[in-house]
């Protein structure tokens, strides 16, 4: 029970103290009041500001290099292979006697075109060299600048006075105004 009053009682405490709080007296005795009013301003002249911002950016970045390419000669063995059979053939003829005659000219002519064949594919004539363009891309980071506004200069009129502030934008014709009036001393 005791312990109840004591909290009621500093949590009341807590909660009187800032509401009796206020503003300190003037010297005239009455309680201090911030005399705010609002209004707009004449807008003279609104100058952007501006500020370079240097940023890095990818971009491919391509060129044509020069190559040396290189074929191998001979190209389509097909005659070698059929010579090469043909010559087989009549060599296994000649060779075989018989009923083996037929096998060993058969015999020939697989052996002949594959001799051909190989002939020529190694013997079909020099390599060709010859030179093409091959196209090459890479991403580079590229530095850039910038012009960016970063506020403006304004410069506006009220009452006959002409003031001046840096705003984040561009107020137009009219500027709204904080008017607070308070004593000199």
């Amino acid at each position: 029970m005791k312990a109840t009053v004591t909290l009621s009682l500093a949590a009341a405490l807590a909660l009187a103290g800032p509401a009796a709080a206020q503003l300190p007296p003037s010297s005239d005795g009455y309680p201090a009041r911030e005399s705010v009013n609002f209004g707009y301003a004449d807008v003279l002249r609104a100058d952007p500001v501006y500020e370079t911002v240097r940023f890095r950016e990818p971009r491919e970045e391509c060129y044509d290099e020069p190559v040396v390419r290189r074929e191998r000669g001979g190209g389509d063995p097909t005659g070698g292979t059929v010579l090469g059979a043909i010559i087989g053939g009549v060599v296994g003829n000649q060779v075989g006697s018989g009923s083996g005659r037929k096998a060993a000219t058969a015999a020939g002519a697989i052996i002949g075109g594959t001799v051909g064949h190989r002939v020529d594919s190694n013997n079909g004539g020099p390599d060709r060299e010859y030179r093409d363009v091959e196209r090459r891309c890479r991403m580079v980071d590229v530095e850039r600048e910038e012009r960016r506004i970063n506020g403006y200069d304004v410069e506006y009129r009220y009452k006959g006075d002409v003031y001046m502030s840096r705003l984040d934008y561009d107020p137009g014709n009219k500027l709204r105004i904080r008017v607070a009036i308070s004593p000199a001393d």
